[in-house]
């Protein structure tokens, strides 16, 4: 039975709203500290502000990248990801350009990733490419995952979560597709409408090595 604090190391609490102040974004740092999450998960323009209160702490500081629909140029996310590392974020969560995968120019997803994973990496920080998989057919969803094992990404995260622009939320097919087609040593991040203690041992256990959610407390609450 997982207890409280290794169900904790599973999360990157996110909070991706727009319009919050630096105060907000300290207490949500703390309170994810104080349970000892794998990552606080916020927007570009906070990173500093996290790395004030996480800074040597287990709690690690994480950011999106071309978020929520990816479409940036890849010299544009590449830029970005330069900039996010520079001021303290360790881990950085890519949003693919799904246009461009659905297009099947794979080119702009190598040229993409051949960037932001090789600058990431250099500063010793690890890439989760957001595929976002409500968007894919199942061979899409594969394609992705052979793009980001040819180029190192550490974890093939499965959606932004943007439920404004998505049909659906994340499911455990999604994450057990992922899991059958990338290596063993390479994770599988589940995000998007994972609110409960149930829906979280039910990722992790299709396969699911992190997990994004902005109700982490009450997830590790729920054990």
């Amino acid at each position: 039975m997982m207890n409280r604090n290794e169900l904790a190391r599973y999360i990157d609490q996110t909070t991706l709203k727009p319009g919050m102040t630096m105060d907000y974004v300290t207490d949500f740092c703390e309170q994810a500290k104080q349970n000892n999450f794998a990552s606080v998960c916020i927007l570009p323009n906070m990173i500093e502000t996290a790395d004030r209160v996480l800074h040597d702490s287990e709690t690690k500081v994480c950011t999106v990248i071309s978020f929520p629909l990816g479409c940036d140029w890849p010299d544009t996310k590449i830029y970005e990801t330069q900039d996010a590392l520079l001021k303290g974020a360790l881990e950085i969560d890519l949003v693919m350009n799904v246009s461009a995968l659905k297009s099947e120019r794979y080119d702009l997803v190598d040229e993409e990733l051949e960037g932001v994973v090789k600058t990431s990496h250099e500063k010793g920080a690890i890439v989760k490419l957001i595929i976002e998989t409500p968007l894919l057919t199942e061979e899409q969803i594969i394609k992705a995952c052979e793009l980001a094992e040819k180029h190192h990404v550490d974890i093939v995260k499965t959606s932004t979560g943007f439920s404004a622009m998505l049909p659906r939320s994340t499911s455990v097919e999604d994450v057990m597709l992922i899991r059958s087609h990338v290596k063993a040593e390479t994770g599988v991040k589940a995000a998007g409408g994972i609110r409960t203690t149930a829906d979280t041992l039910a990722m992790i256990e299709a396969g699911a090595t992190r997990i994004g959610a902005s109700a982490g407390a009450e997830i590790i609450g729920g054990l």
